[in-house]
């Protein structure tokens, strides 16, 4: 999976991308890396902050998709964008009932 592209989406990528493709490759650095990535989104104004969001709305939709590749990676990878979201803009874009029901 190349997450740098889907995060990128087609566009210029943000900064931001380099603290949250660790974190998507390696699920296990999200608790080191949560507050980083939540600090840096807080000083993006509104324009950018909707780039990051579509962003993050992109990688779920992406392991959704490949999820029967690599089920465990896929999971992991959502769990990570999943949360990212939520800290950084307080709710979800797309529902995640099973995300809910944990």
């Amino acid at each position: 999976m190349d997450l740098r592209d889907v995060l990128v989406g087609g566009e210029d990528p943000l900064d931001i991308y380099d603290d949250i493709e660790p974190v998507l490759e390696d699920v296990c650095l999200l608790p080191w890396k949560i507050e980083t990535v939540y600090r840096k989104a807080s000083a993006y104004p509104d324009d950018v902050l909707d780039r990051l969001r579509f962003a993050l709305v992109r990688v779920q939709v992406y392991a959704d998709i490949h999820r029967n590749e690599d089920m465990e990676k896929a999971q992991a990878i959502k769990y990570a964008s999943i949360v990212l979201e939520k800290v950084i803009f307080g709710s979800l874009m797309l529902g995640h009932e099973e995300m809910e029901r944990d």
